[in-house]
């Protein structure tokens, strides 16, 4: 089995090095690849990259320049299309900030490798969050947004908006998640996709750090978007109206 990490970067140069030292050695001795998408930062991450490879002989680590930022969501399809045409079975998105943990790399692989899970994802709300640094506004909208989710989907997840998540890439090539958002809530978008296929998503609880990293997340627009991307699936099931990313048999493959 071949697995691929995939890195998010947009102005990471001052913490994409720690985050790569904390990789478990277990994991950097099987993994396949890491793929760093600079998503058109401006303080010299990629940069950053060409010397952390060159200066530890990282020969795995991989850049990807986007040359205009496309987004968070826009970034993970520039991902998930490289990990699938190179054939990979599994691809983790490991962010750059330290945020998550890269030590909970095997957790998070684990369903995947073991054939229980097309989808893993780490959940900070099943853990205590709050302790991690959490602030109480993204904790209580985390909470408001998920218990929604859940409602709409019939599902009973404990979170729809961790950016920590592994994927069998073959279960990523049967979903359209090229029509996902480009921004932030392409997790929620994705996660509806994977639902209507039936594919087969699994929690596993990580540890929360919030530090002094840069959030570039605007809380009431990402929030307004999750609600108007679950009424567009709603729109989409009750034959309302047809919403291409929703629509799973006819757009399967696009």
């Amino acid at each position: 089995m071949t697995t691929a990490i995939y890195i998010p970067a947009y102005n990471a140069a001052k913490t994409l090095a720690g985050v790569l030292a904390r990789i478990p050695a277990a994991i950097n001795d099987r993994v396949s690849e890491i793929i760093v998408v600079d998503n058109a930062s401006t303080d010299g991450t990629a940069e950053e990259v060409v010397s952390l490879r060159e200066k530890h002989s990282l020969y795995k680590l991989t850049l990807i320049r986007n040359e205009t930022n496309l987004g968070y969501g826009g970034s993970q399809k520039v991902a998930y299309d490289y990990a699938i045409d190179k054939g990979y079975d599994f691809v983790v998105m490991l962010h750059s900030d330290g945020q998550y943990a890269p030590e909970s790399l095997p957790d998070i692989l684990g369903p995947l490798e073991a054939g229980e899970a097309d989808m893993v994802f780490g959940s900070r709300l099943s853990g205590r969050p709050l302790e991690g640094g959490m602030p109480l506004h993204r904790f209580l909208g985390n909470k408001a947004l998920t218990s929604v989710a859940n409602i709409v989907l019939g599902w009973n997840l404990s979170e729809f908006h961790s950016g920590y998540r592994a994927f069998r890439c073959a279960a990523l090539a049967e979903i359209p998640y090229k029509l996902c958002a480009d921004y932030y809530h392409f997790d929620v978008d994705i996660l509806i996709q994977f639902k209507i296929g039936d594919l087969r998503v699994v929690e596993i609880p990580i540890p929360t750090h919030y530090g002094d990293e840069e959030n570039h997340i605007n809380v009431w627009r990402t929030g307004g978007a999750i609600l108007l991307t679950l009424g567009e699936y709603l729109c989409s099931k009750a034959g309302i109206r047809r919403v291409d990313k929703f629509d799973i048999q006819r757009t399967n493959g696009v």
